[in-house]
């Protein structure tokens, strides 16, 4: 019996340590709580500024394409209206 006793003592600190948080503890978790932050809110604002660049890249691009296709209807237009031009003109 004895020999379970004094088994259980030495485990006992180590499976349940009886040392209390104390503020040295409490001053290293919310300094490493700070460190953490620093490192992660500066990664956040990159990805979410290079998230609005990008829509509104994708936003321009997409007006873009949209104006060429434009011109080249415009084009084709003007080039119908000068052949009707110059057909009208040598008839008459």
């Amino acid at each position: 019996m004895n020999d379970k006793s004094a088994l259980l003592e030495e485990t006992q600190s180590i499976i349940a340590p009886e040392e209390a948080m104390d503020s040295r503890f409490l001053r290293n978790v919310f300094i490493g709580i700070f460190i953490v932050l620093i490192g992660v809110f500066p990664k956040i604002y990159i990805q979410t500024q290079i998230y609005f660049k990008s829509r509104e890249i994708s936003t321009l691009n997409r007006e873009h394409d949209a104006l060429k296709e434009e011109n080249r209807i415009i084009r084709a237009k003007v080039e119908q209206m000068i052949y009707k031009s110059k057909i009208l003109d040598t008839l008459f």
